[in-house]
């Protein structure tokens, strides 16, 4: 398995979690049991391979943040969406969005440039252009302030 499987596993389960109001371990328990797993191999390759370990875990503590911290992710996403509220959003590209921001704001190991890229690419799977072009303009947007942020800490 590869990071950007399982962020892509991250991002379905944020979906399914937003879309149900159920939790991100409650719907994990379900997703990730073998049986269900295993008829969803079928359909997708995606689903060749059962999250395991580190994955597992990434995808758990990705998936919790984004529920947790959702009101102040929201709040990052209207901010640079220019006049956009979450609720036009479509529901993916909300947990694309939520979820890259997320993995900007708390995974030390992410590179804002990578989490841009592999949200623009997984956006692409289920949106349009024009909204793709959105989600990267959110996320530039979103990127440009938090460093100027950190520079104007640093010169004080």
């Amino acid at each position: 398995m590869t990071r950007s499987t399982a962020r892509h596993l991250a991002i379905q389960l944020c979906f399914a979690s937003a879309a149900s109001g159920r939790s991100p371990a409650t719907l994990a328990e379900e997703f990730f049991s073998d049986e269900h797993f295993a008829t969803l191999s079928a359909e997708d390759e995606l689903y060749a391979e059962l999250p395991k370990g580190k994955y597992l875990d990434y995808i758990l503590r990705l998936c919790s943040l984004v529920v947790d911290r959702q009101e102040e992710l929201d709040a990052m996403i209207e901010r640079h969406a220019r006049g956009w509220r979450p609720e036009r959003i479509s529901r993916t590209a909300l947990a694309v969005l939520r979820c890259a921001i997320c993995e900007i704001l708390y995974f030390d190991d992410v590179p804002a440039a990578a989490a841009i890229n592999e949200a623009v690419e997984l956006d692409k799977r289920y949106d349009d252009s024009e909204t793709v072009s959105f989600v990267n303009g959110v996320l530039g947007g979103f990127v440009r302030e938090t460093e100027n942020d950190k520079l104007q800490e640093e010169q004080t």
